[in-house]
């Protein structure tokens, strides 16, 4: 199976230039990177069955480092959502760690200290469009966070479209006090979903929240009692699973790009996306299930 590396330097430029970037846009640059060999599994799928087919969990298990990312890790996570995004049955995913305690403790620094400024270079940039990557996928993405989320490990998750977290969960961006900033989404992703002041407060200062202020800030979609995140996501995820799925790519589709512009631009998109699902199966099949008073069964198409 392949997986993402890093972009060329002038494609990188090339990207940086633009006010946003597409999901097809962003789908097809990741796609053109460089193919490696497979990397240990440190990111393990797991695509559940039965009513609930077409759910996909995707499972963080570094243990030894509380799931940081080092470059092996990084190429699981490449491999795993290359393979998700070819899968034409997925309809939502999943986030979550199988270590307890922590979710994501961000980037590996031990490893980060043997790397030159250059082999740096590549490797944020190569984490940064890996989130992207996982950001532009077609389908709803959710994070089920308990313990620490921290540095790139929260960045990861607000790269997912949905939250949800424990009472014990830690969030922070303390890149700052290491003399850096966030370098793989955190400074874009975290203004746009909590405002510009409260993300320079938590950038400037590095400070920690825990997962009530996160929840007051609007920082993740729901909290829950420590341990019962991955249940609750998975709630989420069957509620999500029961749509019609060509609508919930649309409706994510809508949102995603509509917001991007204006209201007069993001009214056109909301039109171009509902007048794709005008003659679909799935549209005629909701109908018929409403009056028939029985439970839809959609087949995306």
């Amino acid at each position: 199976m392949s997986f993402v590396r890093y972009l060329r330097r002038d494609s990188l430029l090339q990207l940086a230039g633009k006010s946003y970037l597409s999901r097809n846009y962003m789908l097809q640059n990741c796609r053109s990177l460089i193919i490696e060999t497979a990397p240990p599994e440190f990111v393990k799928l797991n695509r559940l069955s039965g009513s609930d087919s077409g759910i996909i969990e995707v499972n963080l298990d570094r243990p030894v480092a509380k799931n940081a990312i080092n470059k092996e890790m990084l190429k699981s996570l490449q491999n795993a959502f290359e393979s998700i995004h070819q899968d034409s049955s997925a309809r939502v995913v999943m986030i979550r760690s199988l270590v307890p305690g922590v979710f994501c403790a961000g980037a590996d620094l031990k490893e980060r200290r043997t790397m030159s400024p250059s082999e740096v270079h590549t490797y944020v940039n190569s984490l940064r469009y890996m989130f992207s990557f996982m950001e532009a996928l077609s389908i709803p993405t959710i994070a089920a966070i308990e313990g620490a989320a921290l540095g790139g490990g929260l960045e990861m998750a607000l790269a997912c479209d949905l939250r949800i977290c424990g009472e014990n969960a830690v969030f922070g961006l303390p890149e700052t006090g290491l003399a850096i900033i966030p370098g793989t989404g955190g400074t874009q992703r975290l203004s746009r979903l909590v405002g510009r002041s409260v993300s320079k407060e938590l950038i400037f200062t590095g400070r920690k929240i825990d997962a009530i202020e996160a929840a007051t800030k609007g920082l993740v979609n729901i909290c829950v009692t420590a341990g019962e995140a991955h249940e609750k996501a998975i709630e989420m995820a069957q509620q999500i699973n029961e749509k019609g799925p060509l609508a919930i790519k649309m409706a994510k589709k809508a949102i995603d790009e509509g917001i991007e512009t204006n209201m007069a631009s993001g009214l056109e998109v909301e039109e171009m996306c509902y007048q794709k699902l005008l003659n679909t199966q799935d549209r005629l099949e909701g109908l018929a299930a409403f009056a028939e008073k029985r439970k839809p069964l959609y087949t995306g198409k």
